[in-house]
């Protein structure tokens, strides 16, 4: 973006100092603990780190009081072990998440998550591995996150569930999906 082309009003100078007063406000330890962010930063492991923030990212709208305690209530139902949950549940494991449900995101989508995420560490060592290799041909990271999306759905799947990750290709902002990105400093 050009220093004199606008964007909603707003000079690009004046959009930076907006971004960076917003960056400033929210990007502070002081503020993780009643944020979604919070789920991923409980755990060590990066597996687990990446799962429970792609989870919640797919969950986060609506208040964050509701959103927090959804993802607690998800987390509780895979033994707070993302990965060991999603890499060795069963079938009793799978009827436990499939009754979980937060706003439009049922227990059919919630299934279909994690046979996707085992999809993807089945093949690749981290999601953003995937994301990665989307973008090896152009270094575009709309491409690496639109290549991360089509891994993701490659299985059968009711259409519905796709709702619940951002179709940038289809002109969704991704705006959940990338802040889940900037946990891990992709984008």
């Amino acid at each position: 973006m050009s220093p004199d082309r606008s964007y909603n009003g707003l000079t690009f100078c004046e959009l930076k100092q907006f971004l960076e007063e917003k960056h400033d406000q929210y990007n502070r330890p002081s503020f993780i603990p009643s944020d979604p962010v919070s789920i991923p930063h409980r755990f060590a492991s990066r597996h687990d780190r990446e799962i429970s923030g792609f989870l919640v990212a797919a969950i986060a709208w609506g208040r964050r009081d509701l959103i927090l305690r959804s993802a607690n209530i998800l987390l509780e139902a895979m033994d707070h072990a993302p990965y060991e949950f999603v890499m060795s549940a069963g079938k009793v494991d799978l009827n436990r998440v499939s009754q979980f449900v937060h706003r439009t995101f049922n227990g059919a989508d919630c299934g279909y998550f994690m046979r996707g995420l085992r999809h993807i560490y089945s093949e690749f060592d981290t999601m953003e591995d995937v994301v990665l290799k989307g973008m090896s041909e152009n270094g575009s990271l709309k491409e690496g996150i639109s290549h991360l999306r089509h891994y993701f759905f490659c299985q059968n799947h009711e259409r519905r569930t796709e709702k619940h990750f951002a179709d940038i290709n289809g002109g969704a902002a991704g705006k959940r999906l990338n802040m889940f990105l900037r946990i891990f400093k992709v984008a």
